[in-house]
């Protein structure tokens, strides 16, 4: 079959379509035809050697998919061949093939495509997390979304207009402001010019947000810590912009603010039937109109460098989709 393989560190353009063998089907597991493979920032990170777990050489990128089940192990009752369904994989879905454990799938909507469906494993669950168990989101509070027209971003706006807050979206182009309007976000914050907590503040009656959902970091962290109200939750989701920040302990005693940690990859392991109910949730928002699942851009297999270079260039808008 066909895969991409990361054989040593680098940029996407060190990586290879080979042709490898075929997973062999192992006990408690289900061989899933890949249809399309949704890509996150991590994926980036882990072919440049810098995410906090890296699998040994050689090894496919890729973290979530969306296809066609075509083998089931004897002791698997809750799949067959044929059904078509969506998960999380951690890396090795840009390829033809996965061999995944069967309690890791879920049924894939009738009402999404391949490609949609690829693409809310990691970006609905991680900010569904990040807003219901890590800053108890309340209808009524005021929530700021860092980075809102990439994946976890504009997941985070539709979640949190779902939950009932009124929705602050920030981005660092008017183009990318649109697609978080589009999804339903109440103001809109260009940082492009470094400014953010005055426009926030400005907004919000010089109170600030409620709950500040940030995958940027950078400089814009400071910037967050000095927009948070009383009481609020900074959500660190990831590090988009490059630098990890250092965290002003004199602004959380002043604020009574929580700087709070969101490593969904953690709570999904650890957790399983509280993430399942979460999906549970998150499938019938989708059911019911309130998420869209942006599809922002697809390619190719063999276009697998520009796909990841979409995302480490940060001009992915929505979800970036490799269709297998």
């Amino acid at each position: 079959m066909k895969a991409v393989l990361c054989e040593s560190f680098g940029p996407a353009e060190n990586l290879t379509l080979a042709d490898i063998e075929a997973p062999q089907l192992l006990p408690g597991h289900v061989i899933v035809e890949i249809r399309a493979c949704a890509l996150n920032f991590p994926d980036v990170l882990m072919i440049e050697g810098k995410y906090q777990s890296l699998p040994p050489f050689p090894f496919t990128p890729g973290g979530e998919f969306a296809g066609v089940v075509s083998e089931v192990a004897d002791d698997v009752q809750n799949w067959q061949v044929g059904d078509e369904v969506f998960g999380a994989c951690g890396h090795g879905a840009m390829a033809e093939h996965i061999c995944v454990p069967a309690k890791s799938l879920r049924a894939k909507p009738q009402s999404m495509g391949f490609a949609q469906a690829s693409g809310i494993s990691t970006t609905y669950g991680t900010s569904y997390y990040a807003l219901k168990q890590r800053a108890n989101l309340q209808a009524g509070e005021t929530l700021l979304v860092l980075g809102a027209a990439g994946g976890v971003g504009l997941a985070a706006v539709e979640l949190g207009k779902a939950m009932g807050a009124r929705v602050i979206a920030a981005a660092s182009s008017p183009e990318k402001l649109q697609i978080a309007q589009q999804a339903g976000a109440d103001d809109l914050i260009d940082y492009s010019d470094g400014e953010l907590k005055e426009k926030v503040k400005a907004l919000t009656e010089g109170k600030g947000a409620d709950v500040i959902y940030d995958p940027v970091g950078g400089p814009m962290f400071d910037q967050c810590m000095r927009c948070i109200n009383w009481g609020g939750r900074v959500l660190i989701v990831g590090f988009v912009g490059g630098d990890i920040p250092k965290v002003p302990t004199n602004l959380i005693l002043l604020k009574s603010c929580q700087v709070v940690g969101v490593f969904y990859g953690a709570f999904s392991g650890r957790f399983p039937a509280e993430n399942q109910q979460n999906f549970v949730e998150i499938i019938d928002m989708f059911n019911s109109g309130n998420l869209k699942a942006l599809v922002g851009g697809e390619y190719a297999l063999d276009d697998y460098v520009n796909a990841l270079n979409c995302l480490s260039q940060r001009r992915a808008v929505g979800k970036i989709v490799v269709n297998i």
